[in-house]
């Protein structure tokens, strides 16, 4: 199983000049994947920027979103800044998307969560118009230079229907930041959903957990405050499921690798440069 680390783009009122430092470290420590956190309506760093800030920060990591927000962009402009994020990267992004849950997220006129599960069916199309060089705007321009491929895309899902179109659309599937124990099952329906779709070969399955070493509290308050949107249970059950400690960190590790996890990207909850390093001594 590989071992990835988030960007703390998502940590309350982060630094931002952090975001390309904390990427150069993670490469130069080894790690598989740079992954953001998405959310807009939170004082943080957008997903395409901090993604656009790391690629420019590095030469071989890979860069994952997991997950941003689709149905909340023009689908359009979305597809050229993930486009223009992977060129910049020479092809290292994964887009891991999923259809969102809260209004406050969703801003742009005419783009809110009525029928955003219909209008992302229809992005993903408009995606691929994109990327494959189609003339945009009603003009004779495409919006992103020859050399662009389609990027690839994972996707966060729960409902039935949200299942299919990521075993339909997708390279695979993104857990949601609880434990190993309540992945297990989703993991069992999305390979269910890829076989029901006709896909061959294995999908690619990708496991969340958060961290912070030497001061798990603060990790666990900055974690509880961000998914305090869901309520108290599940603010408290996802961070509660922080791993403060070396121990707790291999814990973690070995649960996904035991569910058939292919990478787990770990999160921070403490946006200090410093657990980056910590974080490679334990797992790598």
């Amino acid at each position: 199983m590989k071992i990835g680390i988030g960007l703390p783009n998502q940590v309350r009122d982060v630094d931002p000049t952090l975001i390309p430092r904390w990427a150069a470290r993670a490469e130069e420590a080894g790690f598989s994947t740079l992954g953001t956190v998405g959310r807009y309506a939170y004082p943080g760093v957008s997903d395409t920027v901090a993604l656009a800030a790391a690629a420019g920060a590095t030469q071989r990591i890979g860069l994952l979103s997991h997950v941003l927000l689709a149905p909340s962009w023009p689908a359009q402009l979305l597809a050229k800044e993930a486009a223009g994020i992977d060129g910049v990267s020479g092809g290292r992004l994964t887009l891991g998307i999923a259809a969102g849950m809260r209004p406050d997220d969703f801003v742009v006129p005419g783009l809110g969560t009525a029928g955003r599960g219909r209008r992302f069916d229809a992005d993903i199309e408009h995606y691929k118009e994109v990327w494959d060089g189609r003339p945009v705007g009603g003009g004779p321009n495409p919006a992103v230079p020859a050399s662009t491929r389609r990027v690839p895309l994972l996707f966060g899902a729960q409902s039935e229907a949200a299942m299919a179109r990521a075993a339909r659309e997708g390279e695979g599937y993104i857990a949601g930041s609880v434990p190993a124990s309540m992945v297990v099952d989703a993991f069992a329906g999305f390979r269910a959903a890829w076989s029901g779709a006709g896909r061959e070969g294995e999908p690619r399955m990708v496991a969340l957990a958060y961290y912070a070493l030497g001061d798990a509290e603060a990790g666990r308050a900055a974690v509880h405050d961000y998914y305090s949107f869901g309520g108290e249970d599940f603010a408290g059950l996802v961070s509660g499921n922080l791993s403060g400690d070396a121990d707790a960190i291999r814990t973690t590790v070995a649960a996904f690798s035991e569910i058939g996890a292919d990478e787990l990207v770990l999160v921070p909850g403490v946006a200090d440069l410093d657990q980056v390093s910590r974080l490679a001594d334990v797992v790598l």
